[in-house]
């Protein structure tokens, strides 16, 4: 019997993983199409980063049939998420990195600005990860009650915050540092540590204690 061209990348891509295999045969299986449809969507959307991120309507736009861009949609979604959620058990940040690099893959692909924070206990455990802000914050009062709050509730012991440049470029700004001082003047008040205020951008992060601003 011949196997189907989709059916031999399924069988590869249960042999060696889908680590394993190329971008063009990962978008063909998720989609459900040939490998020529596949390269004209990679083409089309900028690549696989664009692929990535794209709604479902920039899918369909760029070719693919309403029901398997909705899939791709939703499988590249269901990624994102389980990329910010909190791991099983317990997850000990032992230094900024670890939240950074968790957080990485699904923030620098986002087309607009996220803060989030990560509430920790006196033994550096993230008790909580929490979405404060959506939009554009340097056009936004960002308050710093609500950045506390669930910290203040959940009796925390410290903070991690994260947002990301959708630019790409992780350099903070002047109002990245204007927050970050508020921030810090503010836990200092609540006797709950500002453990760092991190910036991603694509596919690399900043560290705004290292840079001497927390």
């Amino acid at each position: 019997m011949t196997l189907s061209p989709r059916s031999v990348r399924l069988t590869k891509l249960g042999r060696i993983g889908a680590d394993g295999c190329a971008d063009i045969e990962l978008l063909a299986i998720a989609t459900g199409t040939h490998l020529a449809r596949a390269a004209l969507l990679l083409e089309r959307m900028g690549g696989m980063q664009g692929a990535s991120t794209a709604t479902t309507h920039e899918l369909i736009r760029a070719g693919l049939a309403p029901g398997r861009a909705a899939a791709l949609a939703a499988a590249c979604e269901i990624a994102r998420r389980g990329a910010a959620a909190l791991p099983e058990g317990r997850w000990v940040v032992r230094s900024p990195g670890d939240l950074a690099e968790r957080l990485l893959p699904g923030m620098s692909r986002l087309e607009r600005e996220e803060l989030r924070v990560a509430t920790l206990n006196t033994k550096n455990v993230v008790t909580a990860l929490a979405t404060v802000y959506v939009g554009n914050l340097a056009g936004s009062a960002v308050r710093v009650g609500e950045v506390f709050r669930d910290a203040v509730r959940r009796n925390a012991a410290a903070v991690l915050v994260v947002h990301n440049h959708p630019s790409g470029d992780p350099s903070p700004s002047g109002e990245d540092l204007r927050i970050t001082a508020e921030l810090a003047e503010a836990g200092r008040l609540l006797d709950i540590e500002l453990l760092d205020h991190l910036v991603i951008g694509r596919d690399r992060w900043v560290s705004l204690r290292a840079s001497g601003a927390v």
